[in-house]
């Protein structure tokens, strides 16, 4: 009875001893894994070559900049006045402004899209500049399908009247204070410098999230993630085993589209590189804590796949503040957003790029992003716990 007993203590002393954290068994499990993810050339494809397609397409092909707008210029009077106003509409690079003479010639053009608005300067303009009342001195007309290119067209043409206006009447008395508008962290106004960074944290999204979910529920449709979970290694083992190596691809994915960003697309790193991978390695716990969650509770890389896009990229581009501004939305939405791991990268993103350290924004982004790390990997440890006494 007494060996009995000590032959039963002795197995279980192994089978604890086997659930022990061991180095070897973990470096052995990141080999396996960045082998595997090395010979998979979807994988490599997902970390190396969309992210520089979606640089590419947010540089370029995505522009919230309202420059060149096509406009037309109706000039009813032959005056000099008019002339000279209607030319200092093609003086200006925020609108391409092409002319005509009847307001019916231009009409059609703004039902079809060639245009986006149009300024008839009436055949009276000389009689209203003479007069000294407020009666206004054009007409603009604008496409309201499209309410902010509306209200650019709109604000532009009076901007240009006004400073057409000012610069005529030389009996003005100069003013005593001259106003002249500064901006901050952009001071160009190009949407490019705050988009990029932007879409390095939806392409961290992607490569944290959807490539994990997608990689993970491969296995387990495989068979050989039971495999796994049959050998000595605890759960801790084989979760950090299999994320670390999409971990560092994720940073060298960084590393990549920053290089771009600064060097290609001229946007402005004004913060330390230091801070921009601690970012960036904070927030990939979030990412791939939920893409292993979704891969051990999805187990099927189309559902894992449909899941990675419904909860973590789409949520990434909509209400992360990248391309919607998160105070314009309606405060229910506003609430979720608060659970959104991308937010507070894309705000941590674009002062690191645009205006520098800035640690009072970067710390509670970070406590945000690994409290959020924690629960996604605490949810997925329990999703993937091992049947010990198996």
């Amino acid at each position: 009875m007494n060996d009995i007993s000590r032959h039963t203590d002795t197995g279980l002393a192994r089978t604890t001893d086997t659930r022990r954290f061991d180095r070897q068994r973990l470096m052995a499990l990141v080999v396996k894994e960045s082998l595997q993810a090395l010979r998979d050339p979807s994988t490599l494809l997902i970390a190396f070559v969309l992210p520089v397609v979606l640089l590419l397409l947010f540089a370029y092909a995505v522009s919230l900049d309202a420059r060149h707008v096509r406009i037309g210029v109706v000039l009813e009077s032959p005056s000099a006045p008019a002339q000279s106003l209607a030319a200092a509409f093609g003086g200006t690079r925020y609108l391409n402004a092409r002319y005509f003479h009847d307001r019916r010639e231009v009409t059609d053009k703004l039902v079809s899209g060639r245009l986006r608005g149009y300024v008839v300067i009436p055949s009276d303009f000389e009689q209203r500049l003479a007069r000294a009342d407020n009666e206004p001195l054009v007409q603009i007309i604008t496409d309201g399908s499209y309410p902010n290119t509306a209200n650019y067209v709109e604000n532009y043409a009076k901007g240009v009247v006004q400073s057409w206006r000012a610069g005529r009447d030389v009996a003005a008395p100069t003013p005593a204070v001259t106003l002249e508008p500064r901006y901050w962290f952009n001071a160009e106004l190009e949407s490019r410098r705050a988009l990029i960074p932007g879409a390095i944290a939806i392409v961290m999204t992607i490569i944290g999230t959807m490539l994990t979910a997608l990689v993970v529920a491969r296995e387990w449709e495989r068979g050989t993630m039971e495999a796994v979970l049959s050998t000595p290694a605890s759960v801790i083992e084989i979760l950090v085993g299999k994320l670390l190596p999409y971990f560092v691809l994720g940073i060298m994915s960084t590393l990549g589209a920053a290089a771009l960003a600064v060097f290609v697309f001229d946007v402005p790193l004004r913060g330390s590189l230091a801070a921009l991978l601690l970012l960036s390695g904070v927030f990939m716990v979030p990412a791939l804590g939920q893409g292993l969650l979704i891969s051990s509770l999805a187990r099927n890389q189309f559902l894992a796949a449909q899941i990675a896009l419904f909860t973590g990229f789409l949520p990434s581009f909509m209400l992360s503040g990248f391309l919607y501004e998160i105070d314009a939305m309606p405060a229910p939405i506003r609430a979720i957003t608060w659970l959104i791991p991308a937010r507070y990268f894309v705000e941590s993103l674009k002062t690191v790029f645009l205006a520098g350290d800035i640690w009072a924004v970067f710390t509670p982004n970070l406590l945000a992003m690994s409290a959020i790390g924690v629960l996604f990997f605490l949810a997925a440890k329990r999703a993937t716990r091992k049947n010990l006494e198996a």
